[in-house]
């Protein structure tokens, strides 16, 4: 099994400890994943900006959850839906949908269900979508933002996640309750 270094603010290279510093201001640690990417600089940043940019969306704290997670799950990513689940908690979203999301199960709603399925679509096609799915998806109260802003979503899954499978990179302590694995 591969694994990257993890870096501390100390042991990081110079152009990313003020970016790690950032991180452990906001989050009160340094996410382990933030220590893998830390290695090379402008994926670190890159991946913080893109952070910052999605939850600037139009989405909601639930609309945010149903694209991390969908595409973390779709993934299999070890790292990244238990740091989501307690996002998602700390976010005051919905157990009901944090668990569905989780387990793959029907969402609670028409209109979730309706991203999450988009999303999904997006990942597994690799951008190709249909009229008909377009159509399905905006009949559901989305619009054309919405399909750029999941595809603003998964250029940031794609950075975590890959970096997490090569890594292997341990859950951070706060989400070990969280653990996951494809079933």
């Amino acid at each position: 099994m591969t694994t990257l270094k993890i870096h501390t603010i100390e042991s990081a290279p110079e152009a990313s400890k003020p970016l790690l510093e950032g991180s452990l201001k906001a989050f009160g640690m340094v996410p382990n994943l933030h220590g893998v990417l830390a290695s090379a600089p402008t994926i670190l940043e890159g991946y913080q900006k893109l952070h910052e940019l999605f939850t600037n969306t139009s989405f909601d704290a639930e609309e945010l959850t149903v694209v991390w997670q969908g595409i973390n799950v779709e993934h299999g990513c070890h790292y990244c839906v238990p740091a989501h689940t307690g996002i998602a908690h700390s976010m005051k979203v919905n157990p009901a949908l944090i668990e569905a999301l989780r387990n793959e199960q029907p969402l609670p709603t028409p209109k979730l269900q309706a991203l999450l399925d988009m999303t999904l679509i997006i990942v597994r096609n690799r951008g190709h979508v249909t009229d008909e799915q377009l159509q399905a998806f905006y009949a559901a109260g989305y619009g054309e933002q919405q399909i750029l802003e999941i595809i603003l979503g998964l250029s940031q899954k794609v950075i975590s996640n890959y970096t997490n499978h090569i890594g292997n990179t341990p859950v951070d302590q706060p989400f070990e309750k969280f653990a996951w694995s494809k079933a």
